[in-house]
């Protein structure tokens, strides 16, 4: 372990003035409605099945597709590839979407990024290995046979709760998506584009056509799937017609006032593929609301057009007002006052589709969107909490009721291995994974380390305010039991929503404290150690994405302004500010902090799917580092 170190004058005034900066830069980026929002950037499927949307709809627009085509260009890398995050390794999907949308924009097949990205893929395999996703969105325009496509029967709506495969068995992401694209697969539509993709065709088994070991799960589903398709064949039209009918009322029923589903990109497609196909046409108000949703996720910068997978004010806004607490901005400040007036009342008090498993449990959470009244998460309600506590709020009693309303619903929400997961409570069924459709991206929602952590510091935070909100114990020691039985074997925690292990273990480790843990705890102390062997030369930290499926990359990678703060939290919170490891951390923010108060980070540092789908939170650059600086000025005394 490294030693502690004296912080000279000098450096605790570097430091503070450093705080300074990055303090004034949130503060200038709030919205003149109270919250702060970061784009959300993520890789270029995105905007290729936009196009794909438009197309198959009948609203192409030939501006829309030379800027979008711009920015798909923009991002290919030198050997004609696209990955799923910055500097990542190629990723055949990706490429494939990406290719085809610059085919479809008119790029020449002999044009040089062109074949580079055509040998790519098929060196791959071909398009015939790309994921079950990619390819219903070719079979929508005659470019693969839904024959060639796991059956996606919408007699799933009609299965009851308690049977394995039912659709509260997905977690809720995957749920909204697997209903509308089971309306999608019982119609089998073909719009035919125009185009040919036979230059990237290798004629390659695709991967869930593989036959897979007897006695297995995944044989068990493939047979299944045989059988199901057989039904799709001719389907008792009585059963089928109930079906769709019930999968069409589901639908309609979680748009959200915005016009968006879950807010978030994949449901809300195949939502209006799915309603479009049940005959609503482009002028009902529920697909016009939706389609005009999609404005307000554009960013069109240097004539280049590209959407935004999700957006994020409530946890953005968490997350600056927790962070200019740390700073020192008093609680009272017309800003910090705004802020939580705005949070306040994005309070989510409507039953959603979280009560399926807690059907007597009141609602009072939050968000992580503008509008998602039927998915509040418990990262949300836990991080709005912990801002909430800091503020003067306008309405002080309204404050307190809704902090009560949180820690009824988060002690209700506690799974009962005792960790808490994001949006549903025991959501942990395996037998959905096996399914051949689900090939990309994660469809449960098991408890995880840094959602656990983040209950747990709410509720030891909530239990030692003077307004007596009642924090079960039992529920608190649970949570951290579960942390700990959780402990990765080198000290570190896994992290589910960002990466990875220093994002866990810098979540775990606050947390820990919170509830008492002493910092000569041998789980706090393998903790830090870890942290301290994977720091980098140059002082920071850093981990590679390639961390979810390789343990090599496991808190190695650049150092990032987000990663490097996620450390110091843990070290700061463990009484570890005075250490050289923590000094050199902060030295390295000082120095790589733009003249604007900001950082520059271009990593994608979030995370939606392990393995599959990373995002790149552009406000975690520079509140997370507020965040560390302004903790570790106060426990160094920087603040005098």
């Amino acid at each position: 372990m490294l030693g502690r170190v004296h912080c000279g004058e000098g450096f605790l005034s570097a430091a503070a003035k450093s705080l300074s900066q990055a303090t004034n830069r949130l503060l200038s980026l709030q919205d003149p409605q109270g919250w702060w929002k970061g784009e959300l950037e993520t890789n270029v499927a995105i905007e290729a099945e936009d196009l794909f949307l438009r197309e198959f709809l009948g609203i192409a627009d030939a501006e829309i597709i030379r800027q979008t085509a711009n920015w798909i260009r923009h991002t290919q890398r030198s050997d004609g590839t696209w990955s799923t995050f910055h500097q990542g390794p190629p990723d055949l999907s990706v490429t494939v979407e990406a290719y085809w949308a610059l085919r479809y924009a008119g790029d020449p097949v002999d044009a040089d990024h062109m074949t580079k990205a055509a040998a790519y893929i098929r060196s791959e395999g071909g398009l015939e290995r790309s994921r079950v996703f990619t390819r219903i969105w070719m079979a929508l325009f005659g470019l693969w046979s839904w024959d060639d496509l796991p059956a996606l029967a919408p007699e799933v709506i009609l299965l009851p709760k308690k049977v394995p495969l039912n659709i509260y068995d997905f977690a809720c992401w995957a749920r909204q998506t697997v209903v509308a694209l089971t309306v999608v697969g019982a119609h089998r539509p073909v719009r035919k584009m125009g185009i040919s993709l036979d230059e990237i065709r290798t004629g390659a088994v695709p991967a869930e056509q593989s036959v897979a070991p007897r006695g297995t799960h995944a044989r068990r589903f493939q047979q299944l799937d045989k059988l199901l398709h057989r039904y799709e064949q001719r389907p008792y039209w009585r059963l089928r017609s109930w079906a769709l009918n019930r999968a069409e009322q589901w639908i309609i029923e979680r748009q959200e006032s915005d016009g968006c589903w879950g807010g978030i990109q994949p449901p809300w497609v195949y939502s209006l593929l799915a309603l479009y196909l049940r005959g609503y046409s482009l002028q009902h108000p529920i697909m016009a609301q939706g389609l005009a949703g999609f404005d307000t996720w554009t960013i069109i910068e240097d004539d280049m057009r590209r959407l935004e997978c999700c957006q994020s004010p409530v946890w953005d806004t968490c997350l600056a007002l927790v962070a200019l607490a740390d700073a020192g901005v008093d609680s009272d400040n017309p800003q910090m006052r705004q802020g939580g007036d705005w949070l306040l009342g994005q309070e989510v008090q409507v039953v959603g589709d979280w009560a399926e498993r807690r059907p007597h449990l009141l609602p009072g959470g939050w968000a992580f969107e503008f509008e998602n009244s039927y998915y509040p998460d418990l990262d949300d309600t836990a991080e709005a909490a912990l801002a909430l506590r800091r503020i003067g709020l306008s309405d002080v009693h309204g404050g307190h009721k809704a902090l009560e309303r949180a820690v009824e619903w988060v002690q209700g929400m506690q799974c009962q291995d005792g960790g808490w997961a994001a949006f549903d409570a025991d959501n942990c069924s395996s037998l959905v994974e096996q399914l051949p459709f689900c090939d990309f991206g994660e469809v449960i929602d098991p408890p995880s380390a840094d959602v656990t952590a983040h209950v747990v510091e709410m509720l030891c935070a909530l239990a030692g305010d003077s307004a007596g909100h009642k924090v079960d114990s039992v529920v608190v020691q649970q949570g951290v039991s579960w942390l700990s039985d959780n402990q990765e074997a080198d000290g570190s925690w896994y992290g589910r929503w960002g990466c990875n292990h220093i994002y866990g273990t810098g979540a775990v480790v606050p947390a820990l404290l919170s509830a008492g843990v002493e910092v000569e705890d041998p789980r706090v102390v393998r903790a830090c150690e870890w942290l301290e062997s994977v720091q980098n030369p140059d002082g920071g930290w850093g981990e590679d994405m390639r961390s979810y499926v390789d343990d090599h990359w496991r808190g190695r990678g650049e150092s990032t302004p987000s990663q490097t703060a996620w450390a110091l939290l843990a070290l700061v919170a463990a009484g570890r500010a005075e250490t050289a490891a923590a000094h050199s951390g902060v030295d390295w923010l000082i120095n790589r902090q733009r003249a604007d108060g900001d950082w520059d980070e271009p990593w994608y540092t979030g995370t939606g799917f392990s393995g599959d789908f990373y995002i790149r939170y552009h406000l975690y650059r520079l509140v997370f580092p507020v965040m560390a600086l302004g903790r570790w000025v106060q426990a160094t005394g920087g603040a005098k």
